[in-house]
């Protein structure tokens, strides 16, 4: 860009001059040695209704003291919303339609005494604190013995000019909208999701519980179990029309696989079968994926996901594989009708890394 597109008021003195006197003369823009830069100052206060009718700043007090309560009470509604309504209720709301009652009693609320807080405090400010615009040099960055001293006389001036202390009304009521807002919060840690209690120690087997085949929904009998053979099974009462049939079938999936008794190694896992039939957890103790491959030669399982393997003649420990411990076990019988029946719960919990989890 040359000095010829560049408006005369923002030349340089020298420029401008010599602009004037190339073009016949003229009065220059500013005579030479004048600064064009020269702080043109702030504009004169103008004072505000409130600075000379207290009756005024009495009005805008009490409107500010009636945004801090209005938060408050929404404070308040958005407790009591938690409270009442059922996270499965659906109201009409015009214009948005068939809606949660909770999420829109809970946004308006909280939204509420959200802003409240905000424009009482920006009402405050424009109306009741010290409107006077003060200019300041800039200074070093580091903090001088003087410096720090003039911030904390500004703060003690900002105090004073807030008119906190001397605004009783405005200071409580703000105090209590600022203390109540994060009662929302607290409240909203309900929705973590209920307390786990023993839930991850126990599963839907008990004693007494047939065990049902998953391909035939019907009782399992020992003489239905082949030698070599890998059946799934799940409790009896369990039923995958159930809403709750996913978060139990985790829990209380069952493998059962028939060895000779000769074959079976762990003296325990030999009490605990009838007739050499065996129960373990489906739920592999690595990350939860269910177990579905067996080797009927060498007695082993494998869990497609990780390849962790598990030696079912030997009380299913980990032969290899990134799994931590053995599937639990669980003791089986027969009843009076000749089905195999649970004789109890897994003595210890099923799934993956609980041990890590506590």
């Amino acid at each position: 860009m040359s000095s010829q597109d560049i408006p005369e008021e923002n030349l340089p003195v020298e420029q401008g001059a010599a602009h004037d006197a190339a073009h016949g003369g003229g009065t220059a823009v500013a005579q030479r040695g004048d600064d064009p830069f020269a702080d043109p100052g702030l504009p004169a206060h103008k004072p505000r209704i409130q600075d000379i009718d207290e009756r005024a700043a009495k009005r805008s007090e009490r409107t500010v003291a009636l945004l801090f309560t209005l938060s408050m009470l929404a404070t308040i509604g958005f407790i009591a919303a938690f409270v009442i309504f059922p996270v499965d209720k659906i109201v009409y709301i015009w214009p948005f339609g068939h809606i949660s009652a909770l999420n829109f009693s809970l946004g308006v609320t909280l939204g509420l005494a959200l802003f409240c807080i905000g424009a009482g405090a920006v009402h405050w400010s424009r109306t009741l604190m010290s409107d006077v615009e003060v200019a300041d040099d800039r200074h070093a960055i580091e903090a001088a013995p003087e410096v720090r001293a003039k911030v904390m006389a500004d703060f003690a001036d900002g105090a004073r000019e807030s008119a906190i202390g001397r605004r009783k009304l405005i200071r409580n009521t703000m105090f209590g909208a600022l203390a109540m807002v994060p009662l929302s919060g607290v409240v909203l840690l309900r929705e973590l999701g209920p307390m786990p209690e023993d839930k991850l120690r126990k599963t839907l087997w008990a004693k007494g519980k047939q065990l049902i085949n998953m391909n035939t929904n019907e009782p399992l009998r020992p003489e239905d179990v082949a030698v070599g053979s890998l059946t799934f099974v799940m409790p009896e009462g369990l039923k995958e029309s159930d809403h709750n049939f996913n978060t139990e079938i985790a829990k209380a999936a069952v493998m059962i696989v028939r060895l000779q008794p000769e074959d079976i190694k762990d003296q325990r896992e030999l009490e605990w079968s009838h007739e050499g039939i065996v129960a373990y957890s489906k739920i592999c103790t690595h990350v939860g994926c269910p177990i579905s491959l067996y080797e009927q030669q060498t007695h082993h399982v494998l869990c497609p996901c990780h390849q962790s393997t598990f030696d079912l003649s030997d009380g299913a420990r980990v032969i290899f594989g990134p799994a931590g411990h053995p599937l639990p076990q669980l003791r089986i019988g027969v009843n009076a009708e000749g089905n195999l029946e649970a004789l109890g719960d897994f003595e210890e919990p099923v799934g993956p890394a609980f041990w890590e989890r506590g």
